[in-house]
């Protein structure tokens, strides 16, 4: 079959938010095609979120194990790291990606293997794997959603370490006996809960003074003590200075800040993301190769005229999460779709066709032990942003029936930050084992800014973990708010 050579919708990347945003255009009856020069599904299938998860649920749920009596006592083996190996393969397809192929045929879009560049006005050049080119022309829309890589730093002896980054973490055939996790978002702990307990010794180099900075300040005191007591060694306020690998299938030597040095078998760095758009052919339409895009909440690049050109998810650097571009991915699809169509957008806040989530109610859930989990503001950012804020803390396990059921010693802590004028939610923040399923309350509460009153009659179930909520709202109420 002969393939077209104009569509509505043109796509660089096929990851998850460009797969939504395909989904949403065909629903609204627009021809799509989707470019991608690597795996359908993208990083986040393959080297990121599903491998990660399928790597740490079995670290996590022996560790919740061995914290109930009675199951405890059943634990008498080690971890099986090959079948937690096997697992994951499973779950990435062995990195094959016919099934995500399919999917996108399934819905009606056209899949181009091979790099997309722009090339001026609604205009993309596919380079194939045959190197031939492919000229694409968009009657209405061109959407940039290609991620972001792994950011390394410029080290002395950093190439020749060959260190690993988010992908080859997460797609290891073998567990290293050494591991050094450079970083402290959430790729570092994550990684390191789930080395460490797949069987490596590893040691965390954080050159800040906690994990996860960009949360409430207890949540990086509870993580460090439990990647503590499960065998990470975590260093604060050190950094590596330079790498040596001499022999590229021998050991690392790392030289520290602190004057010392360390010697593993293998370093990885999650030090942040910079954006896919080096190679794209921004330059073609006025835009700056290699930078983050800046757009409006409907995801169209602001600096480009015509309103033609769109950028979802990681690429917009609005929230490096796969769940927020796939949310911006919806928003994206339909408002194209209703541009297409002629028809007027409710771009309010909180209108259909505004990422309004974005600014206010982002949620983020990290699978450590604890695990760690919030959406919206946390109290020193509410006070930032202007607001009369009220905080209230509840030890979860002080408190909360539902939690000492779960497991022996259950340790955590939840946050609650009011706007103490307007009386709703700006955020809410969990600590402590299973509380990411608890998340999605407390995003609904959030976004949906629902007054502190009406919270009192969404009755938590007993005895669950959820009825922390009540202890927050009884603790709101008895700190006598201004």
């Amino acid at each position: 079959m002969t393939q077209p050579d104009s569509y509505d919708v043109i796509i660089l990347g096929a990851g998850p938010v460009g797969e939504n945003v395909a989904d949403r255009a065909r629903t609204a009856g627009l021809t799509v095609a989707i470019v991608e020069r690597e795996l359908a599904g993208g990083e986040c299938s393959y080297w990121a979120c599903v491998p990660s998860k399928a790597l740490l649920r079995s670290v996590l749920a022996l560790a919740d194990a061995r914290r109930t009596a009675g199951a405890r006592e059943a634990v008498t083996a080690p971890i099986d790291a090959a079948a937690v190996l096997k697992r994951r393969d499973y779950f990435v397809g062995d990195w094959d990606d016919a099934g995500q192929r399919d999917w996108i045929g399934s819905i009606g879009a056209d899949l181009i293997r091979g790099h997309g560049r722009l090339d001026g006005p609604r205009r993309v050049v596919v380079t194939t794997g045959d190197n031939a080119t492919v000229t694409l022309t968009a009657r209405h829309a061109v959407v940039i959603s290609t991620g972001t890589g792994a950011a390394l730093p410029d080290l002395p002896g950093i190439a020749e370490a060959r260190p690993w980054t988010n992908r080859e973490a997460t797609a290891a055939t073998s567990v290293p006996n050494r591991l050094a996790v450079v970083g402290a978002g959430g790729v570092g702990v994550e990684m390191a809960t789930a080395w460490q307990g797949l069987g490596s010794r590893v040691t965390m180099l954080v050159r800040g003074s906690g994990l996860l900075p960009k949360m409430e300040p207890f949540v990086g005191d509870y993580v460090a003590r439990g990647l503590a007591e499960a065998g990470v060694e975590v260093r604060t306020g050190v950094s590596i200075t330079a790498l040596h690998r001499p022999d590229p299938n021998g050991p690392v030597r790392l030289d520290l800040s602190d004057g010392g040095d360390l010697v593993v078998d293998e370093v990885l760095f999650a030090t942040g993301r910079s954006p896919a758009t080096a190679d794209i052919g921004l330059d073609t339409v006025g835009l700056t190769p290699g930078n983050w895009l800046d757009v409006d909440d409907t995801c169209r690049v602001r600096a480009v005229d015509d309103g033609w050109l769109y950028a979802c998810g990681d690429v917009n650097h609005r929230a490096l999460l796969t769940h927020q571009g796939k949310y911006q991915a919806r928003i994206t699809g339909d408002a194209i779709g209703a541009r297409a169509a002629g028809r007027l957008l409710d771009t309010e806040p909180w209108g259909a066709y505004a990422a309004t989530a974005d600014h206010h109610a982002v949620p983020q859930a990290f699978f450590t032990d604890p695990e760690a989990a919030a959406v919206g503001l946390t109290a020193a950012q509410a006070e930032q942003a202007g607001h009369r804020v009220h905080v209230v803390d509840v030890e979860i396990g002080d408190a909360v029936s539902g939690a000492t059921l779960h497991s022996d010693g259950y340790r955590g802590r939840a946050r609650m930050v009011v706007d103490a004028d307007q009386q709703y939610l700006l955020g809410v923040t969990f600590v402590g084992p299973g509380v990411v399923e608890m998340l999605h309350a407390a995003t609904i509460a959030v976004a949906g800014q629902v007054p502190i009153g009406r919270l009192w009659h969404a009755v938590p179930c007993f005895p669950t973990v959820s009825e922390v909520w009540l202890r927050l709202l009884e603790a709101y109420r008895d700190s006598g708010p201004a």
